[in-house]
């Protein structure tokens, strides 16, 4: 190994990969998955040194267990329960379920396949391996290390100045420039603002002393796309029931673009309206998503200020400060914000994502709020998917259940 671990802890995750990861554990262990690898950037070349490097890091990945301290620490997160937990203790990665190959080319290719309980863990960590490696080995990292903290100073200073007065939570590990300048990320905004209200990072939130902020992901709502049981369209229904099961009431903001906000709203009812406390923006146009979620709001008689606007797409400080000037009057306003706090240096980031493609044998998809962010390795399969929600919405706007 070339470098030194990349991944040192399980606990280097996203807070709702355990989110999700329980409930399945609870409802789903039948389900089984695949999850692939793709590179958005155009012109990305990975070599052999970067390859090889990649899979001596998921080998260490694959050596480690969950610390009895660890897990204690998930046990002390009010709505990870128990057995869950006792599950973790026996749980770890299991190398065969990862797959990986680099083409002639230099295109990397990942797959990841196994039980969703366990499968769906690999993304994150194998995004912090893949993304660590390949700024380390293409650029003089201590260079981008230099630029990356002259920006950090320059955001901090920002916040001190009243530039900047909204509250985030550092969503930044998936792609991040490494893992300690993470680490310096978190550490500093936590301590020298007060703007930075937790991260997604569960490893740092318990170093810090920070909330772990997440729910749900794409990924959740679209492993009931792979349950014969349940229809297309109505796939945001069943995965807000499990989860209200799941957590009553705790832990409640849900996604809302997986298989358009539009369809997710004729499932957003009354009853799920009351049980979330808020709804994540991921996709589209951020202001008309807004709008379009606190006239929802209003017309069930909700006052949209009891509830939050959580942004989370491809945001900077100044988008970030623009929607939390336009909204702030009229909701609870607060923002992820990854990859411009992890890995903003004088070297374009890589836009790298691992999604979930099949479930029990049948391909899924994300459709999104913006045409470019659907994902699907079936194009006969996602257009039956976009024609099940269209046909859906036009029955809906027929009977008078949308405006």
């Amino acid at each position: 190994m070339r470098f030194d671990p990349i991944v040192t802890s399980l606990l280097d995750t996203d807070l709702y990969k355990f989110n999700m990861d329980q409930v399945i554990f609870h409802k789903h262990t039948d389900l089984c998955g695949e999850y692939y690898f793709r590179c958005r950037n155009k012109d990305v070349v990975f070599t052999k040194e970067m390859f090889d490097e990649i899979n001596e890091q998921i080998d260490h990945l694959c050596s480690l267990t969950f610390t009895k301290d660890e897990l204690n620490y998930l046990r002390s997160i009010r709505f990870i329960k128990n057995d869950y937990v006792e599950f973790l203790r026996l749980w770890r990665p299991i190398r065969d379920y990862v797959e990986t190959g680099l083409s002639n080319d230099g295109e990397l290719t990942i797959v990841v396949r196994g039980p969703l309980f366990s499968a769906m863990q690999f993304e994150i960590h194998l995004l912090e391996i893949v993304n660590e490696v390949y700024f380390r080995t293409k650029y003089d990292y201590d260079k981008l290390l230099e630029s990356a903290k002259e920006r950090l100073d320059a955001k901090i200073t920002a916040f001190k100045e009243g530039k900047y007065n909204f509250t985030f939570a550092e969503f930044g590990c998936r792609r991040r420039l490494s893992r300690e300048w993470e680490d310096v990320v978190v550490r500093r905004f936590a301590r020298e603002t007060k703007n930075c209200i937790g991260t997604s990072n569960v490893y740092l939130a318990k170093k810090h002393n920070l909330t772990p902020i997440g729910t749900y992901a794409h990924e959740f709502v679209q492993m009931y796309q792979g349950i014969d049981s349940i229809p297309l369209s109505f796939t945001n229904h069943y995965a807000m029931e499990d989860w209200y099961d799941e957590y009553r009431g705790d832990n409640g903001t849900a996604l809302t673009d997986t298989i358009t906000t539009d369809l997710f709203l004729c499932d957003f009812n009354r009853s799920m309206v009351n049980n979330f406390n808020g709804v994540r923006h991921d996709s589209g146009d951020p202001y008309e998503w807004g709008d379009k979620i606190i006239n929802h709001y209003k017309k069930y008689g909700v006052d949209p200020k009891t509830k939050l606007l959580l942004f989370s797409d491809s945001l900077d400080f100044d988008r970030a400060q623009a929607l939390f000037d336009h909204f702030k009057d009229q909701a609870k306003v607060s923002f992820g914000i990854g990859t411009f706090c992890s890995n903003d240096t004088e070297e374009e980031p890589l836009n790298i994502v691992i999604k979930l493609q099949t479930v029990n044998d049948r391909p899924v998809a994300k459709l999104s709020d913006a045409p470019g962010k659907a994902m699907c390795r079936d194009e006969e399969y996602l257009n039956y998917l976009k024609n099940s929600v269209a046909y859906r919405l036009e029955r809906e706007r027929r009977f008078g259940h949308l405006s």
